[in-house]
């Protein structure tokens, strides 16, 4: 369950009575997430989310998150709003914590995505790719090429626990990675995080995308090759063309990929492996018994490392070029 911070009636009550929303009619935690501790929140007016960032977020990241969303939401870009008090303000402070409420989203995320869930996907991701390129915050990226390396250490001396070899290999492959790595691809804001439980769909059409507090500046290649890992194998661990072809397809009709782009893809999809498992495996080894958020498995994504380690060319994902 991500509630991490409890919220007393009191304390709710108080917080509500800046705003102009009406009144609680429900408050209850959301189970899902893993950052962040997150509530419903109804009134006789509307639904709404209330977040309150815990220590995992850093506070000065978050007016950076919070004028984005504004941002791509004034742009026409399906995510949550956040909501002003009568002050003005967005970002503001609950149960020792700081926090924002948000507009709620309606729609429910696909735990089995099939190939038209990847192509609105990839339609989604281009087009807040490019009503990102005139906001004026940045953020470079916390968990980067650059930062792989140190995490790792963190996690070097027990990895050979979770599978024998772990550590060499992911050795060998931070070492390919820091050589060979591409630079000078189109860059700007990225979402970072966009897995299937982060897009909601109503029906068959996508109705919003949530959960900002890992974008960041990148190469938008970087942010496609995560959608890649996260939307396009099955749950046995099979890479399905069908649905990276119609993902990059939708994504490229909207925002066409450069040469560059095209050819980096298969390494930066290595690299999203990578950081991927490198953060479930500190999180598995951290994790202590009993808590509430149980650690994901890192080998799903060193089952997905593996895969790209033998494609040669973004072809083999369905993309002509």
């Amino acid at each position: 369950m991500a509630v991490y911070t409890e919220v007393r009636d009191d304390e709710l009550a108080a917080f509500v009575s800046t705003y102009d929303i009406g009144e609680v009619t429900s408050f209850k935690g959301i189970a899902e997430g893993v950052e962040n501790s997150n509530y419903l929140l109804k009134t006789d007016q509307d639904d709404f989310i209330l977040t309150l960032y815990e220590k995992r977020v850093n506070r000065e990241d978050l007016p950076f998150f919070i004028g984005l969303m504004e941002h791509l939401a004034a742009k026409g870009i399906a995510c949550p709003t956040p909501v002003k008090d009568r002050n003005g303000q967005t970002l503001r402070e609950l149960a020792g914590r700081p926090c924002a409420l948000i507009s709620f989203l309606e729609g429910m995320w696909v735990r089995r995505p099939l190939p038209h869930h990847c192509s609105e996907l990839g339609k989604a991701l281009a087009e807040m790719h490019l009503a990102a390129l005139d906001y004026n915050g940045t953020r470079a990226n916390t968990l980067s090429l650059y930062d792989w390396r140190p995490l790792f250490e963190q996690s070097k001396p027990q990895a050979d626990t979770v599978q024998d070899g772990l550590a060499a290999e992911i050795d060998e492959e931070l070492t390919r990675l820091e050589a060979d790595w591409p630079s000078g691809l189109p860059q700007g804001v990225i979402h970072a995080d966009m897995f299937p439980n982060n897009v909601f769909f109503m029906g068959d059409k996508l109705s919003g995308i949530i959960d900002y507090y890992f974008a960041c500046n990148d190469a938008f290649t970087y942010d496609i090759a995560i959608c890649l890992n996260a939307w396009c194998f099955e749950h046995d661990g099979a890479f399905n063309t069908t649905k990276a072809r119609a993902m990059l397809a939708s994504y490229g009709a909207v925002r066409p990929l450069l040469k560059s782009e095209f050819d980096a893809l298969p390494l930066m999809a290595r690299g999203a492996s990578v950081r991927f498992l490198l953060t479930r495996l500190y999180d598995w080894l951290n994790t202590p018994q009993g808590a509430l958020v149980k650690p994901l498995n890192p080998l799903e994504y060193l089952q997905k490392l593996r895969f790209h380690k033998h494609v040669e060319t973004a072809r083999e994902y369905g993309l002509d070029q």
